[in-house]
């Protein structure tokens, strides 16, 4: 089967032509996002293989299928940037790779956490410019403090798994509780104590209508003075200016983010040699109790080999009719 990559980086080229030799498909990389503009591109596949910043609505799906593509081939577990009634419509199927390294994203979480206690980067920056004191890099002892964790699901268990390791007391909102995360310890309890009691805030949840801007003004009002929030997730899960408003004032005292609600025009790309148009996200980096990736919690080599694994699975299923087919719709 012949199947055009969009957003294709380096790393993925890497990951897909190694797991492809044993199973044979005809793969085209190319690096532009998917739009309506780019969508030609696809011409000649019977599917295209998308990521999680390419555009698939309602136009970009109709001109697929009009050259004839029959199969969205998503090498992320999430699908809100697609417009499945569309798809459906059509008889375009989508596909998807449902967990590709829980543990990638839960540890990245992590990294975030203790970067951001210990003041990491401000402090290896000192040591570099032979400034060894220590004033300014007062953390605190992860031992004992209340974890907030928004979604337990295959991540936000792993993240439990990890925090709990700490020593740390752990309160979570899903709205189906995971007996693993029971049996750790974790307390399901509502919004507004989670909010009011943790002292650090995960986010692990899909972003669906009732979790957009899950974390808005009036849940940071709820907040601990001094308040960790790490988000993971998907960008749209916070709403920013409520963030800035919560930095500004100080009831967030620390703040990681891999994900940007704005991201699709910024990251992926080097715009090292370019003024940054975005002043939301210009705010952001203006903060030195904020620490910003992106959106490379996913990037590890045993990630990059399951999702290169199961989108060319199904592939497979989807050509042949046997083997698992992940299908969204």
């Amino acid at each position: 089967m012949r199947v055009t990559f969009f957003s294709a980086r380096p790393y993925d080229r890497a990951a897909f032509q190694a797991a492809n030799a044993q199973v044979g498909h005809d793969l085209v990389f190319l690096e532009p996002h998917l739009n309506v503009q780019t969508a030609r591109l696809a011409a000649g596949s019977a599917a295209v293989c998308a990521f999680v910043n390419d555009t698939i609505d309602a136009p970009v799906l109709e001109a697929l299928a009009s050259l004839g593509v029959r199969l969205i081939a998503l090498r992320s577990s999430g699908f809100n940037n697609v417009d499945l009634a569309r798809a459906n419509d059509l008889g375009i199927v989508v596909a998807r790779v449902p967990a590709y390294s829980p543990h990638a994203v839960a540890e990245h979480a992590v990294t975030l956490i203790l970067s951001l206690n210990r003041k990491l980067p401000r402090a290896v920056a000192r040591v570099r410019d032979g400034n060894f004191a220590l004033e300014g890099l007062v953390g605190f002892d992860l031992h004992g403090r209340t974890i907030g964790i928004i979604g337990t699901g295959k991540i936000g268990s792993v993240f439990a798994r990890i925090m709990n390791g700490f020593g740390c007391r752990l309160l979570a909102i899903d709205p189906a509780p995971n007996d693993e995360c029971r049996a750790l310890g974790v307390e399901y309890v509502d919004r507004d104590e989670l909010f009011a009691g943790a002292d650090i805030i995960s986010l692990h949840c899909p972003l669906t209508p009732q979790t957009r801007h899950i974390i808005d003004v009036s849940a940071v009002e709820k907040m601990r003075p001094g308040v960790m929030i790490i988000n993971t997730g998907r960008g749209a899960l916070v709403d920013t200016r409520a963030l800035i408003g919560g930095l500004k004032s100080g009831k967030i005292g620390y703040l990681g983010l891999d994900v940007y609600e704005e991201e699709e025009a910024l990251f992926f790309e080097d715009r090292s040699g370019q003024v940054i148009q975005d002043d939301v996200f210009m705010r952001l980096l203006s903060f030195p109790n904020v620490i910003v990736t992106a959106h490379q919690a996913f990037l590890t080599e045993d990630a990059l080999r399951n999702i290169a694994g199961t989108t060319l699975a199904n592939l497979t299923a989807f050509e042949t009719g046997h083997g698992v087919l992940h299908r969204v719709s």
